[in-house]
């Protein structure tokens, strides 16, 4: 858990006791591109900590899939229906490369963020910046043109540029692939 160790310990204080006790409650576990790791209307009883490849969330809608998020090494994947409200999750996570990711029960997850004060300040932290991440989302694909929600993008995500298949980078950014090719041909065109 190296990575994902180091990555939280970038974000708050974390010490080699909480350590000890989140590698007590951790599984490694390793899936193939285009697993599942959790699935609409299904309940998962797990978070993964990713520690190596990169995953996608997305929403099936009319048969569509709709691209929600990205996540990859020193990241976290979980449905927040199941860790926090107890129900279903919405969405779907799926690998996009082989994942080397470490298993915890989302009981274990919870008894950390209220019993762990090092562990809730790190839960607190990825939260607000999923938040704002989301928020960030939200507010670009409703006020800015496709080039722009694009040039975001990669600043925000710069390693799935090179790690992804561009139909789903054009659905996260609710843009079709032919205008997001585009942008990449003009993009290549000036380079």
């Amino acid at each position: 858990m190296k990575h994902v160790i180091a990555c939280m310990r970038a974000l708050c204080p974390i010490s080699d006791e909480t350590v000890k006790e989140l590698e007590s409650l951790v599984v490694k576990c390793i899936y193939p591109k285009r697993y599942q790791l959790i699935k609409e209307n299904i309940f998962c009883r797990y978070a993964y900590f990713i520690e190596k490849g990169m995953t996608r969330s997305f929403w099936l809608v009319d048969g569509e899939e709709i691209t929600t998020s990205f996540s990859c090494e020193g990241g976290i994947v979980f449905s927040m229906d199941e860790l926090y409200y107890n129900k279903k999750s919405e969405e779907f996570v799926e690998t996009l490369e082989d994942v080397e990711v470490y298993r915890i029960e989302l009981t274990d997850l919870r008894r950390l963020f209220e019993t762990n004060l090092e562990f809730c300040n790190w839960g607190r932290i990825i939260h607000q910046n999923e938040y704002r991440r989301l928020h960030r989302s939200h507010k670009e694909r409703l006020t800015l043109p496709a080039r722009q929600r694009y040039e975001e993008f990669k600043k925000q995500f710069p390693y799935v540029c090179q790690r992804t298949n561009l139909g789903y980078i054009a659905s996260y950014l609710g843009i079709t692939l032919s205008t997001l090719s585009r942008l990449r041909s003009n993009e290549n065109d000036k380079a």
